[in-house]
């Protein structure tokens, strides 16, 4: 079986356990960080952005994408409905 390497289109498949790409649990996951690390304050995106930036490689379109989706702003295309 060979390795599977980075950015080989496997990362944007959804995990099994929670559904979640590699990219929108690093976006949680600096979220959760940076809003430790602030008190629990609110973080603004560019900070946000910055910080998802030093795990993964993405978009600024993407990464906006990523927290409308997240913020229940958007569905995913595959949930929108044909009219």
């Amino acid at each position: 079986m060979a390795a599977v390497s980075r950015g080989s289109g496997l990362d944007d498949i959804p995990d099994a356990r929670d559904g979640l790409t590699r990219k929108e649990r690093a976006v949680l996951y600096c979220l959760h960080q940076t809003q430790a690390e602030s008190g629990g304050r609110n973080v603004p995106t560019i900070m946000l952005y910055g910080r998802v930036l030093e795990l993964v490689d993405m978009s600024e379109a993407e990464f906006q994408a990523i927290l409308s989706r997240m913020a229940g702003m958007t569905r995913p295309s595959s949930e929108q409905e044909d009219w």
